[in-house]
Parts: C-alpha cells; sequence; structure tokens
C-alpha cells in the first residue's frame, strides 16, 4: 500500500488534537535503540495476557515511575515490575527530552512523562483498535515513537466501529494526540516481514504517558 503522505512528512495533521511529526526522532534514533536494550536487561520483554485470558503478540517493557501492565485482573500502572518484584528502569533523559520536545511540537507545552510503554513487535505481530483510558488525567497527550521496521497506522474515530485510516509510520515517526482527539480508537497493523538495518526484523514502539 503506498504512503499515504509521499510529499511532505514533516508535519502532518490527523485530526483536531493529533498530528504525525515525520522523522522527528532520527537525531537521537541509536541513543534510544541502545537505551531499550539497557531497559531489557533489567525488566526484559514479555508477552503480557489480557483480562480475557489472550496473550498478546506484541512483547512489552516499561521504564519511569509507573509501567503499564495487564493480565487476568485488568489493564493498570504499576510501580512495581510483576516479571522481576523491582521498580521500573528510571526514564532515561533522552526520553523525556524527546518526548517532551515532539509533544511541545504537537502544540502540547510542558508535558512530562511518568509512564514509557515500550512494545517490540516481530513478524506478525499487531495491536488491535483500543482507547488510551487507563490515565486518571486525560487532558494529557500521548507521544509515541516509531524505531525500526515501517508499520501502518489505524488511526480510527471516537467510536471502535469508525473505520480507521491506514498511515505509514516509518523508523524515527512520532504520533501525538491529545485535546480533542486523546480518546481515538488506534492500534497498529499486522507486521509484515521486512528488515531494518538497526534493528533486523524488528520494530519497537516507545508510547510516553502521564498515568496520574
Amino acid at each position: 500500500m503506498p504512503d499515504l503522505f509521499p510529499d511532505d512528512r514533516a508535519r502532518l495533521p490527523l485530526d483536531p488534537g493529533a498530528v504525525l511529526l515525520g522523522g522527528f526522532a532520527l537525531p537521537v534514533d541509536r541513543v534510544l535503540l541502545q537505551l531499550i536494550t539497557h531497559t531489557a536487561e533489567a525488566a526484559p520483554f514479555r508477552h503480557l495476557e489480557t483480562p480475557g485470558g489472550r496473550r498478546m503478540s506484541v512483547a512489552m517493557t516499561n521504564v519511569g515511575q509507573l509501567g503499564w501492565v495487564s493480565d487476568r485482573r485488568g489493564y493498570r500502572y504499576s510501580p512495581v515490575d510483576p516479571l522481576t518484584g523491582r521498580p521500573w528502569p528510571a526514564m532515561p533523559p533522552a526520553f523525556t527530552t524527546l518526548a517532551t520536545e515532539a509533544a511541545a511540537a504537537a502544540g502540547f507545552a510542558n508535558f512530562a512523562p511518568e509512564a514509557c510503554l515500550i512494545n517490540r513487535y516481530a513478524s506478525g505481530a499487531k495491536l488491535s483498535l483500543h482507547q488510551d483510558r487507563d490515565e486518571r488525567n486525560l487532558d494529557q497527550p500521548i507521544v509515541s515513537v516509531s524505531l525500526g521496521v515501517d508499520a501502518r497506522f489505524l488511526w480510527g474515530g471516537q467510536s471502535r466501529t469508525d473505520r480507521p485510516r491506514r498511515i505509514a509510520l516509518h523508523h524515527g515517526d512520532v504520533v501525538v494526540w491529545g485535546g480533542p482527539a486523546r480518546l481515538t480508537f488506534h492500534g497498529v497493523d499486522t507486521l509484515g516481514e521486512s528488515s531494518h538495518p538497526l534493528t533486523g526484523s524488528l520494530r519497537y514502539n516507545l508510547t510516553f504517558r502521564i498515568a496520574t
């Protein structure tokens, strides 16, 4: 499927309150990937279970004061990694700086993320349409950073039944959404077989949030 925005991807409005910043993270991409590797040494990637008992195809870990977790008890934030019993690794300054600058570029000043969910996609992994609504303060935006293999971002509406648009996400792209777009249904289409010089067959996604 061709890129929906082949000419100018520097700043692509998706909806009021939502924008794709093409290549915004490229200046620090190698730093981000090194930090992901270090994080996984302390808090390994794992495939969480949904409240309904389904194993997620995306592997996950977290950094920050809080980490997003899921199991038979539901979706929630926890200050402790249930796999290790220890606090999540601290948010690296490079993560915080990127998230704050991207949010400001999208029109959301003074964003100071408490949590960063790190997703690892292998070929065949996907993220079904959902809303990010486990956070107590829905006035704060979401900042989402793509690294590695290209993916198709599913950008829907305020109802799960709204047909989503499929938007190409490339290495270094950042999507920010908040305000009237904060509860937009979104996801990631099934990842195809591909390769990137920095990540091989994998795609990583950093999702920054204020949870409290």
